[in-house]
């Protein structure tokens, strides 16, 4: 309907990871309790957020292998957001990130000792009034209160159904890694944060943070090394070639 609409006054649609245009206004549904909640706790930081993300979610056989995944998958979600850039605006690359950083406790999770460390602490931060529930957290990946599933939400919505496509196979590829390798070594928080504002910066474009050697390096890359990283996931799957050219379209 949207796309004959738009044909109709000799528009096209474009998926972007912000408007375009924000609302001057923006209306908070008052008809879910829990919505009343959020805009109470967030207050301007909700009411004036418009933004879309294109969130992946994994299957995961147990609880245990999910925070084993997460902890694995730290050190890349930023590249999985230089690669999704779509939110240009300000100039930022992604400025949906830039918007979503004023939640408290966003960005890229903590290490995690296992799910009772995880509960614990999502728990802390629903009782110190951070978060307004159980369900809710604002990390780029975490494990779905819903579904068996770890849930990446770094990406800016696609813009196209091929970038879909390559955030969900390289985020499926991260898993299966995830599950064959030996943990990775640690990376810093402040590293992992200068990471993410990197990618939200420049997207591919410009430079972004390497999680071990804690320096700028190109956002290519980095891109490269991830590629790299889940090579033996994606042949596995038979992917490696579709990977490889829709990572050549972005690029």
């Amino acid at each position: 309907m949207l796309a004959k609409a738009a044909e109709e006054v000799g528009v096209g649609l474009l998926s972007r990871g912000t408007p375009v245009k924000p609302s001057l206004q923006p209306i908070v549904s008052h008809d879910n309790p829990r919505f009343r909640h959020v805009l109470d706790a967030y207050a301007g930081v909700v009411e004036h957020y418009e933004a879309c993300g294109c969130h992946v979610h994994v299957g995961v056989p147990d609880r245990e292998t999910g925070v084993r995944v997460l902890n694995h998958v730290r050190p890349w979600l930023p590249t999985l957001l230089a690669l999704s850039a779509n939110s240009p605006d300000n100039g930022y690359a992604s400025w949906r990130m830039v918007q979503q950083s004023r939640f408290p406790g966003s960005g890229v999770p903590p290490v995690f000792a296992g799910p009772a460390d995880y509960d614990a602490h999502v728990a802390r931060m629903v009782t110190c009034g951070t978060l307004v529930d159980r369900a809710q957290s604002f990390w780029l990946a975490r494990l779905s209160p819903k579904l068996p599933t770890v849930e990446f939400r770094v990406a800016d919505a696609a813009e196209t159904v091929d970038d879909a496509v390559l955030q969900a196979a390289l985020s499926r590829a991260l898993v299966h890694t995830a599950c064959l390798v030996d943990e990775s070594p640690p990376v810093r928080d402040d590293v992992c944060a200068a990471a993410v504002w990197a990618a939200s910066r420049y997207g591919l474009d410009g430079a972004g943070v390497h999680p071990w050697r804690e320096c700028r390096v190109p956002a290519t890359a980095l891109l490269e090394e991830l590629l790299k990283h889940v090579t033996p996931a994606l042949e596995a799957r038979g992917e490696l070639v579709l990977v490889h050219d829709l990572v050549d379209q972005r690029v």
